[in-house]
Order: structure tokens, then sequence, then C-alpha cells
């Protein structure tokens, strides 16, 4: 079953990262409230970078994955600016 890895922009700026078989359902779970305590604190949340994975579990995988990245290197990762996306790599950033 494919799966989704997804990144919200919540109401302060901060992102969350999450990953589910079922996009638009796991979006409006988060919308009304039902998703993660962290979601629900910070409505209304902006869906703002996706990847399809060909597994759930793989997408479960990049979710850990970006869960470690700091808000600069999240940011360069949704607006596809790979030059900054390499540089953090780089510094660890």
């Amino acid at each position: 079953m494919k799966g989704y890895t997804y990144i919200l922009q919540v109401s302060d700026g901060r992102y969350y990262v999450g990953s589910t078989e079922n996009l638009e359902k796991r979006l409006a779970e988060h919308q009304r409230g039902e998703g993660a305590m962290f979601t629900k604190a910070y409505l209304p949340v902006k869906l703002v970078y996706t990847e399809e994975h060909e597994r759930v579990e793989d997408a479960f995988r990049r979710e850990k994955q970006l869960q470690k990245w700091s808000h600069a290197k999240k940011e360069a990762l949704i607006k596809g600016d790979i030059t900054t996306l390499k540089l953090l790599s780089k510094s660890k950033g």
C-alpha cells in the first residue's frame, strides 16, 4: 500500500512532519483537531509538502528522518532550494 510523508505548517509557523496511508483523510483529521496533540494545539494547519512512497513503511522511515531536521532544513526542502539544503546537510543544520 502506498504511503505519504507530509509536512504541515501550524499556526505559529512551526512544522509538523507525519506519514499516512490516506493523506486526504489524515489532513481532515488534523484540521478537526483529531490529529496529533501538537497540531491540535496550533490550529489551523496548512499542508506545505508531500512525498509519495511505494510503501507506507517507507513513508514512516522518511517521516522519522525529517523529524530530526532543523526548521531551516525543512524550509529549504519545502521551497525546493536544493543548494541551501545541501549546505545545511553538510553543516548538520
